[in-house]
Formats: structure tokens, C-alpha cells, sequence
């Protein structure tokens, strides 16, 4: 069945089953390997990206229920690095191994819109993405880091 996404800004079409996740149309589909697949279930949320500006799993979301959403995936956040997330987790140096990153930057880049100043607390109840190399202080780091470059843009 044939769905006209948008994604990064530009319309797509796209021929898959309508329970097709987001995920692998964004990765197989689209060829935009940046959001990565890990668990499948949405608990770990390697695979973040913004539907309509909101961070969604996009490993349990069946294409047939995007519609019209705007989708942004890392790939779109900003073309060179530029966005406030982005520049401080290069500055702090947030990522180990990198795999959760772009979910991770995804996650905070949505908090960082929804409230630009976030407690520690009001971080941790919202960027719930797992880390199995455990940079959650880094994570923090980078979000709060982030808060004061877009505060300062």
C-alpha cells in the first residue's frame, strides 16, 4: 500500500504494509540509518524521532497511523551539527559507544522545545532512553549544556 510521509521536510512515498513500523520504513525504505533499531518495544528508545515535534519510538508505530505528522529524524535535526543538543554533546563529549545517541539527542532536543529549562528531575521522568554504557550523567550534562547554548542563541 503506497503512504505519502513527510519526513525531514520533504514528502515521501513509500510502498509497504500498513503495520510496517516507522522505524524500518525511516531505515529501509528511506535509507536514513541514523535511528537505529534495538529492542523492538519501545522501552529503549534507540529509535526516537520527532512525530509532529513530540519524541516517539518509532519501532511500535505502524505507518498506516502517521497520516499527515511531520516526522524529523536525527538526520533532519540539523544538517551540521549546528542544533544546541548537538553542539553540546560534542562539547561534553556525551556518547561512549554512540549506538543510543541520536534517540538520546532526539529525546532531549523534544524536551528542550517542550521546556527549555528542565529541572535534573523533570530530565530524568522525561529522557527515558536506555544507555548500555551507562552516560546518564553525561546525558544530563548534555541536556542541561544544551539548555544554556539554545538560551544564549
Amino acid at each position: 500500500m503506497e503512504f505519502t510521509i513527510k519526513v525531514n521536510g520533504a514528502s515521501q512515498v513509500v510502498d509497504v504494509d500498513p503495520d510496517t513500523p516507522l522505524l524500518w520504513v525511516i531505515r529501509e525504505e528511506l535509507g536514513l540509518t541514523g535511528t537505529k533499531y534495538s529492542c523492538g518495544i519501545a522501552a529503549c528508545g534507540a529509535c526516537t524521532v520527532h512525530v509532529d515535534g513530540e519524541a516517539t519510538r518509532s519501532c511500535v508505530l505502524p505507518i498506516e497511523f502517521v497520516g499527515q505528522s511531520e516526522i524529523t529524524t536525527i538526520e533532519g535535526l540539523s544538517s551540521d551539527r549546528s542544533h544546541p543538543v548537538q553542539q553540546a554533546w560534542l562539547e561534553i563529549d556525551v556518547p561512549q559507544c554512540g549506538y543510543c545517541q541520536s534517540g538520546q539527542i532526539m529525546a532531549a532536543a523534544a524536551l528542550l522545545e517542550e521546556n527549555p529549562n528542565p529541572s535534573d528531575e523533570e530530565i530524568k521522568e522525561t529522557v527515558t532512553n536506555l544507555c548500555r554504557c551507562g552516560t546518564y550523567n553525561r546525558v544530563l550534562k548534555g541536556i542541561k549544556r544544551a539548555a544554556e547554548l539554545k538560551a544564549t542563541a
